[in-house]
Formats: structure tokens, sequence, C-alpha cells
């Protein structure tokens, strides 16, 4: 089995009265991409934030590439690329002025070259000039995604990548991911069946809250609809 390059242990959060993550615990492997599959309001994106640094975990520990999260943000971090939904983008800059901005905050070494880098592996060197404020919505995930490689990281947390696209963003998309896994380790969040299957080595299902499943992708619409009790297989 390849190196875990994400691994999570007993995650609990809770918001006032309600517990959103119940003891969630699930490992990301070097060179995996990996689904985290659930319903609209299941807690991907409270669980991913949690993952990837960004909102604090009542109990348990995460770390990256084997450095503890918690006791070390910075240099686990460091390993960590992050796509929140929505995508944190400054719309009066150009694309250019964003990727220069978000490589100089991850204090990388040649911010214009990681900058090249990121564009090309996401397809943005025709709209480098653009403001941010006149791109679509497909453009502006690619470059939300682009913001989350340009320090090239080993894992890569994407939050409902393909959200609101319409089908050929999504498309290229899904394309844009599997080609993340060629160098990275990829987990992504979707509420969607047919995503999840057409890119996943392997899926976890999140039920109000809990990990309830984990596994391979094989008969995934019957697996869904055993542990949730409902069906999204858009």
């Amino acid at each position: 089995m390849p190196p875990a390059t994400l691994e999570a242990r007993q995650l609990d959060r809770r918001f006032g009265a309600r517990q959103a993550i119940h003891a969630a615990s699930l490992t990301l492997c070097e060179g995996e991409v990996l689904g985290l599959l659930g319903r609209n309001g299941a807690g991907k994106s409270t669980l991913l934030q949690m993952l990837a640094g960004a909102l604090a975990a009542d109990a348990g520990s995460v770390a990256v590439c084997g450095i503890d999260l918690q006791r070390d943000p910075r240099f686990a971090k460091a390993h960590l690329g992050y796509l929140p939904e929505p995508p944190p983008l400054y719309p009066d800059m150009s694309v250019n002025e964003y990727l220069l901005f978000a490589a100089r905050l991850r204090r990388v070494a040649d911010p214009t070259g990681a900058v090249l880098r990121a564009k090309a592996r996401c397809a943005l060197e025709e709209v480098a000039q653009r403001p941010i404020a006149q791109l679509s919505r497909g453009w502006r995930q690619r470059v939300g995604i682009a913001q989350a490689i340009v320090h090239e990281p080993r894992v890569v947390i994407l939050d409902e990548p393909t959200a609101g696209l319409d089908p050929v963003q999504m498309v290229e998309i899904r394309q844009l991911i599997r080609e993340l896994g060629d160098s990275a380790s990829v987990l992504f969040s979707t509420h969607s069946l047919n995503e999840a299957a057409a890119l996943c080595d392997r899926v976890h299902i999140l039920h109000e809250g809990r990990l309830v499943y984990e596994g391979g992708t094989a008969g995934l619409e019957t697996t869904f609809l055993q542990f949730t009790g409902a069906e999204e297989s858009a």
C-alpha cells in the first residue's frame, strides 16, 4: 500500500448543540484520488475545512505528510493545497496578479516560475491578463485550483470543484482533477455519484456528519442508497 499523505483520526466538530462531525477518520494515500461523497448538508465542507486546517477540530488529529497539523501548521500546510467553496478570489485582481499574490503568500522560492507552471497546468494562459471579475464560473474554478497548486503541494483538497458549472466546464474540471492525480494525492467532495465513480480510486460516504462507508466505486449507487437512503446520481 502506498504511504499516507493525509491522515485524520477521530475528528469531532460541534456548532452549539449540533454535532456536525462525529469521530471522522480517513487516510489519503500517495498518488490517490479519494472522493468524499454525501448529500447536501452532510458535513462535507466542514470536514474538508478541518482537514485543510481552516477550521479547528474539537477533538482528534490531522497529519499532512506525517506532520501534525495542529502542532506545526505552517510546515504541514506547506504540503497542502486547498480550494474551498466558493473559491477565495479577489475579483479586482487579474489572474496573473492573484496567482503571484498566492505564490508569495506561500513563500514560494520562485514565484514567477510557479505562476507560469500553475497557469499551464490549469490552461489559464488566455485569460491571464483579465480581471477575475470578468471570468465565467468555469474559469474562476480554474483560477481557484491554480492557487491551490501554485506551491506544488503533495496533497490537494477540493471542495465541490464542479458545483454550478455547465456540462462543458464540468468535463474540463474533471479532466483537470484526473491530471492533478498524476502528481499529487487528491481529496475532493461531491454529491454526484457519476462524478465519484468516474474520478475516484476510493470513496468515503459522509451521512449526517458520520463517515459511514469507505471502499471502491463498484456498485456505488446501491451502496450510497444503502447508507444514506437517498438517491443522488446526477
